[in-house]
């Protein structure tokens, strides 16, 4: 009788011990972002002042949004090189719309003064037709992701200096230049669109059947021989950082968020303390090598036991 209860308590006792890599496979992130705010700060007392805060947040927000939509590509053990590229050849594209001559020119004043309206209308009517198409490539004719993407990311971009004639285009309505350099109760406007896109995001991923699909694909190991790698993004640089695993499968909204600040924050403070540019992209490069790794070895760990 002895032997048997002896028997029954060991599992238990198994699954009480404190498991330091399950911990930091799932706080890691976060303790990792709290160390560079204290190094940071150690390093130069502005750091955390309220106005750096803002700048850290504001720049991380261009990509932290991007970053929200990669968390579910890299789920589903993909990858989308060409998100930089297809940004610019629909900025560029809208921008052309507004200033460009003839008739593709849009008065500001039209549709009631809300032609700002139309002008990011033409941003996401484009943005999703790629994405469309970079999706029927994948699914119907069963291409690599890799190979998609980035074939995407060269044509894009060369659409983009096509357009026009790779000169910038400057001189927007406030209207306009309101949803980049805008306020609302003091922050700025891409700030509040991130908010919003990540809670989007998380509802999408995590509370809907739909978000469970997209990790049971994660599951396909044949999908992840496929899919290729590059670190070139910074993009891609924040969702890993944030835990999602490049073997899909595994990764959160949350770990992605944190990740594009940890991107931001190391940025900011590396340019605060005056590193060198090449120096900064070897740290960098580093971090997430270190990360892939971490998420390669808990990867193999949980498949073990």
């Amino acid at each position: 009788m002895t032997q048997i209860i002896s028997k029954s308590e060991t599992p238990a006792k198994k699954a009480s011990r404190f498991d330091p890599i399950a911990f930091f496979e799932r706080f890691g992130v976060l303790i990792f972002m709290f160390l560079l705010l204290i190094f940071f700060q150690s390093q130069n007392s502005i750091f955390l002042t309220e106005r750096n805060i803002f700048n850290i947040l504001t720049e991380v927000s261009i990509y932290g949004i991007i970053a929200v939509g990669m968390t579910f590509v890299i789920l589903t053990a993909g990858i989308d090189l060409s998100v930089g590229s297809i940004l610019a050849v629909c900025a560029m594209t809208a921008a052309y719309v507004i200033k460009g001559d003839n008739f593709t020119t849009v008065d500001p004043n039209a549709w009631g003064g809300f032609s700002w309206l139309l002008r990011l209308g033409i941003c996401l009517a484009l943005g999703t037709v790629i994405g469309f198409l970079h999706g029927l490539g994948v699914t119907r004719l069963r291409l690599p992701p890799f190979i998609v993407t980035l074939g995407g990311m060269t044509i894009w971009r060369g659409l983009t200096l096509v357009i026009n004639d790779g000169a910038p285009i400057a001189g927007f309505d406030p209207g306009y230049r309101w949803w980049g350099r805008g306020e609302m109760l003091g922050i700025s406007i891409p700030i509040w669109i991130f908010a919003i896109v990540a809670v989007l995001g998380y509802l999408a991923l995590h509370k809907t059947h739909w978000g469970r699909f997209v990790y049971a694909i994660g599951g396909n190991p044949e999908a992840a021989r496929l899919a290729g790698i590059s670190f070139e993004l910074r993009v891609i640089a924040s969702v890993v950082i944030g835990g999602t695993s490049l073997m899909g499968g595994y990764g959160r909204i949350s770990g992605t968020i944190i990740g594009a600040i940890i991107m931001g924050i190391l940025i900011n403070g590396l340019v605060l303390m005056n590193v060198s540019a090449y120096y900064q992209q070897i740290i960098t490069g580093l971090i997430i090598v270190l990360a892939v790794a971490f998420d390669t070895y808990a990867k193999n760990r949980r498949g073990a036991l």
